[in-house]
């Protein structure tokens, strides 16, 4: 498939590793980095954006089907061999019809939901925001807010340069599915990567996913991207867990 991503804002939650473990599939782990303390940290992650123009293989883009607002639940990923990637907690999609096809085909935790994205310009700069309200599957009328305000670019030299690489560039997605785990690589251009500033942060779908306790706190890292096109591979089987 090849779609394009488009206006993204990230919002990022360190939490210990053992929080994340649970959603993982067999044979996955939590992809970890050590924090100020020390200590090892993942991340669990907010991200609203736009999905433009998906279509099947070299082929034209769906219409009306492929654009459509989303949002995401996603934790951070590493399996046995190495690859690296991301789990979703839930994915929370416009169309229906996404929802249905992506349930079926992958497995993954697609909610239709009501979403709107608005945008304006202050004193010289982007103010997006995202809003989202479930419909199917439940949890019903659980709602979203975000809205940023869009800074400068975050520099290679920059000191959270690293963590920002560290979460955003994943080539792939892992996920259980008909009592299998998969690995569905993507490949995408380098994110364009912006610092952000939160204006607004009223979410329930965090608590609907489990980290309920996340929304009532800032983000550790926040990041913004424009644009970037995406193309996804054919799923692979992760190689199952060695026994003991």
């Amino acid at each position: 498939m090849t779609q394009s991503w488009v206006d993204l804002a990230f919002l990022h939650w360190a939490v210990p590793p053992e929080r994340a473990q649970p959603w993982m599939p067999p044979g996955v782990r939590p992809d970890v980095v050590v924090g100020d303390d020390g200590r090892e940290v993942t991340y669990v992650a907010l991200v609203p954006f736009r999905m433009v123009g998906a279509g099947v293989g070299r082929g034209p883009a769906v219409p009306w089907l492929g654009t459509f607002w989303e949002t995401n639940v996603r934790l951070y990923s590493v399996d046995e061999t190495g690859r690296r990637g991301v789990v979703f907690a839930s994915l929370d999609a416009s169309r229906l019809g996404v929802v249905l096809g992506a349930r079926a085909s992958f497995g993954l935790p697609y909610r239709w939901a009501r979403m709107r994205g608005d945008e304006r310009v202050r004193d010289g700069a982007r103010e997006l925001a995202w809003t989202a309200r479930t419909r199917w599957p439940g949890p019903r009328d659980r709602t979203s807010r975000v809205a940023v305000r869009v800074g400068e670019p975050i520099a290679g030299d920059a000191p959270d340069a690293a963590l920002a690489a560290f979460l955003t560039a994943r080539w792939g997605l892992h996920t259980a599915h008909a009592g299998r785990t998969w690995y569905v690589p993507n490949a995408h251009d380098q994110w364009p990567l912006r610092r952000a500033q939160v204006l607004a942060l009223d979410d329930e779908l965090l608590g609907a996913a489990g980290f309920e306790d996340l929304a009532q706190r800032p983000p550790d890292h926040v990041a913004f991207a424009g644009r970037v096109g995406v193309r996804f591979g054919l799923p692979g089987r992760a190689r199952r867990p060695r026994r003991a």
